[in-house]
């Protein structure tokens, strides 16, 4: 046991050592990467001499051969905090996530508890680059608005580990009659992401009590809540607080029944000692395994690049994803019997529908039909789609939602 450990710890160091690099190294890469600009931009690919000069450095590797589409593994460390595995970004081209933080904009809401010093990687308690810090009063949260202010509300709720980049299909379609908004959660996505113990710990409290700042801050109307998978419990208990905010409530794949209670292996590996830390840096492991072993489909390679960026650019992303699955390990199972509990109840006052993608590996539809039946909530079968219902079938999800708004403002 002591010598696994021990290679774990030497594989953690090795990493750690060839991503952070060093400050001098960092200015001498990016003069040498201006050799290959212009072949960049032009689409030519740059000489064998310039890509054997990069290669000399420690720090920085182009894979920039021949493919106009290849990126840089490893950046330089200017790029993101030194802390992530696997450096800092694709390349100096737009990239799929450009485009999307295009569209975005940054919301602040929830104040920051704390004692406000500078946050330190829970491993070597070493300080956390820029990128890694959080606000200092308030968390920025990234959000993407689509339709016109004026009508009613939609907020879209993504769910562990997604982000709001999950909705980039529904938000054009109901655009058309709804103020639609997506937005990644604290720690997830292009939001802050704070380090546990510097101002947000990721329990599920902190979750339901920051979602409420985030919703009074964008708007003051009613609103409708769409939210996906095992973030269904903190919005439950949030509506369960503030009825006064809510006209319909929109669930995808929640963990309904007991069995569901429990986070599949791809998610409760990031809650083990050591290991999880390193797969939490692996940006393969941290993003693309979890969207992908859940439903029946491969994702697209630009897709893919949107989802793996924040682990890419800092290592705050990973760090956050370990305090999350513990937090959700230790806390789920409560959670989701208060769930249960709120929805069996003869005195629940707000609309819910129960949307679910039949394909999906992790939660078991068993169970989830007599759930329905016997608390009196409306339940959609979307057969095509996995647990990641929006990323599957985010179109089709975006009509349901139309007609399930339109309907309950006909009572």
């Amino acid at each position: 046991m002591k010598f696994i450990t021990l290679v774990f710890i030497a594989f953690f160091l090795s990493s750690l050592v060839l991503t952070k690099g060093k400050e001098e190294n960092a200015s001498c890469i990016l003069e040498d990467l201006q050799i290959c600009k212009t072949a960049v931009t032009t689409g030519k690919p740059p000489s064998t001499e310039c890509c054997d000069k990069l290669k000399e450095q420690q720090t920085c590797f182009c894979d920039y051969l021949k493919d106009p589409r290849d990126y840089l593994i490893d950046a330089p460390v200017s790029v993101g905090d030194g802390f992530s595995f696997s450096g800092g970004k694709y390349s100096d081209q737009p990239s799929p996530s450009d485009e999307w933080l295009k569209q975005g904009k940054w919301v602040k809401a929830h104040r920051v508890g704390g004692s406000g010093v500078e946050a330190k990687d829970p491993i070597f308690g070493l300080t956390m680059g820029a990128s890694s810090q959080a606000s200092k009063d308030l968390f920025r949260w990234f959000c993407v608005e689509s339709g016109s202010v004026d009508s009613p509300p939609v907020i879209l709720i993504h769910g562990f580990p997604s982000q709001a980049y999950s909705y980039r299909k529904t938000l054009p379609v109901l655009s058309k009659n709804y103020r639609a908004i997506a937005f990644d959660w604290l720690g997830f996505g292009f939001s802050d992401k704070p380090q546990a113990g510097y101002g947000f710990n990721y329990t599920m409290d902190e979750f339901v009590s920051s979602l409420e700042s985030f919703i009074d801050e964008v708007t003051t109307s009613k609103v409708s809540l769409v939210v996906q998978g095992y973030f269904s419990t903190a919005v439950v208990k949030y509506a369960r607080n503030r009825p006064d905010k809510i006209k319909n409530l929109i669930l995808l794949n929640p963990p309904l029944t007991p069995e569901h209670a429990k986070l599949p292996s791809t998610l409760s590996v990031f809650s083990n000692f050591l290991l999880g830390e390193i797969f939490s840096q692996d940006p393969l492991r941290a993003s693309d395994k979890p969207l992908t072993s859940c439903g029946p489909y491969k994702m697209k390679e630009d897709d893919a690049m949107v989802y793996r960026r924040p682990y890419l650019t800092s290592g705050s992303s990973g760090f956050a994803l370990n305090a999350i699955s513990r937090a959700m390990k230790k806390e789920l199972k409560k959670y989701a019997e208060e769930m249960r509990t709120s929805l069996m109840d003869k005195n629940w006052k707000i609309p819910i529908t129960v949307c679910w993608g039949q394909r999906d590996r992790w939660l078991s539809y068993e169970g989830v039909e007599e759930f329905c039946k016997s608390s009196g909530h409306n339940l959609v079968e979307l057969p095509n789609a996995g647990h990641h219902v929006q990323e599957d079938c985010g179109e089709e999800l975006g009509g349901i939602i139309s007609r399930i708004i339109s309907k309950s403002a006909l009572f």
